[in-house]
């Protein structure tokens, strides 16, 4: 057996007592740890929170195609959004008030499916019948269309939820479904947070709004899918507006 020298013991006490007063003061000292947090990474861990979000976003408006589901909070009422988005159009579901119904947009034209129950909420029970189950197209002129067509509109929909407000900061490595994040802060959180990939394209993968204002998980960047008009035996033009519901 070799014999370890008296120093160099006596070094290697010293450091391993410095790195565990620096875990337990919340410093950082170079050599307690080989780990890089960001090694293998594409590298934006290592940028400042403001760059990350520019970063971010700019991935997120190039990518052809992306999957958002969680919840949105938006004039006192939460919707729950299961969508897949491009720039042509749009589909998935949404959730609110115990009533979900489906939506649709293929370039301009947007379409409301839900079951008799939703309809019959404004008490046009005839109607209700008639648009069960069916696409319904909704007029550019009603309501409605304003109301929910962002919801399919990927480009109107990204740039109302990928903005932190207030101070930017980054908070740690994170993981999100086995994929490795860096989050950055708006105001220590109370401006939101958001987790980005630090795998691949710098994509958004988690939000959560300011505010209590719904929380977000962003999935299948770039995948492509169809968006079709419906049948004509499915789909109902209600007119220049549909009944209140």
């Amino acid at each position: 057996m070799t014999a370890i020298p008296q120093g160099r013991t006596r070094r290697a006490t010293l450091v391993s007592a410095a790195c565990a007063l620096a875990v337990t003061g919340a410093m950082v000292l170079t050599g307690c740890s080989s780990e890089d947090p960001d090694a293998g990474t594409n590298g934006v861990g290592k940028l400042s929170p403001d760059r990350i979000q520019t970063k971010s976003r700019a991935a997120a408006d190039a990518a052809p195609a992306v999957r958002l589901s969680g919840t949105v909070v938006t004039s006192g009422r939460t919707y729950k959004l299961d969508m897949r988005l491009k720039a042509d159009g749009g589909t998935g579901s949404v959730t609110s008030q115990g009533a979900t119904f489906g939506l649709l947009r293929v370039g301009e034209q947007l379409y409301l499916k839900a079951d008799a129950d939703f309809w019959s909420h404004g008490g046009d029970t005839g109607a209700a019948g008639k648009l069960n189950g069916k696409y319904v197209k909704v007029p550019q002129g009603d309501p409605a269309y304003k109301k929910f067509s962002g919801f399919t509109d990927k480009a109107v929909l990204l740039d109302g939820l990928l903005t932190l407000h207030g101070k930017l900061a980054t908070d740690g490595h994170h993981d999100q479904s086995g994929t490795r994040t860096i989050r950055i802060t708006g105001d220590g959180g109370s401006g939101g947070t958001l987790d980005v990939s630090l795998q691949g394209k710098p994509y958004p993968l988690r939000l959560v709004r300011a505010g209590s204002a719904g929380m977000l998980g962003f999935s299948d960047w770039g995948k492509d899918f169809t968006v079709t008009e419906p049948a004509k035996s499915e789909t109902v033009d209600y007119g220049k507006q549909l009944p209140t519901s």
